[in-house]
């Protein structure tokens, strides 16, 4: 069974999704998933799984946590989930370009798909596509916006 909720968070409101006992989906409130939950029978609840993440991302706004203890199942393609665990492994308060990105996953010329891959993250946040620059350290887009991006970025290094 898939579900989501919402929470107020700090910077943003955020809706978070679990299906068979894993996140899925946590979003920036847009409307847009949620309506796409709602027109395919996926209902809002909060289940303890979605509260313990937001407990946890609660935990990360107020400076108090650095790392994630979730089950995860973002479901996406092999190469996907290759980008996505690299990210999972930029620490907290750092940064790294698409470029740099794509040379860890072994693929240095891969940089633009690396890019396709970090836009296509369904876990905002706590798979921290936001950790990822350009490779003149200018901020690039972000499912939150450019704003929010700029947020946590400064909020993990104070």
């Amino acid at each position: 069974m898939k579900c989501f909720y919402y929470y107020r968070f700090p910077l943003c409101k955020i809706g978070i999704a679990e299906e068979d006992g894993a996140i899925c989906s946590v979003f920036f409130d847009g409307g847009r998933i949620s309506d796409f939950f709602r027109k395919n029978g996926i209902g809002e609840n909060e289940t303890p799984l979605i509260k313990k993440a937001a407990d946890q991302l609660g935990e990360y706004f107020d400076c108090k946590r650095k790392t994630f203890d979730l089950p995860l199942a973002p479901g996406g393609t092999a190469f996907q989930m290759t980008v996505w665990n690299a990210l999972q492994m930029i620490p907290y308060g750092q940064t790294c370009s698409y470029g740099q990105l794509a040379a860890v996953i072994g693929n240095p010329k891969a940089c633009r798909a690396v890019g396709m891959a970090n836009n296509r993250n369904p876990i905002s946040v706590i798979i921290p596509c936001h950790r990822v620059i350009g490779s003149d350290k200018s901020l690039t887009g972000y499912a939150g916006g450019l704003d929010l991006k700029e947020k946590l970025l400064m909020l993990e290094r104070n």
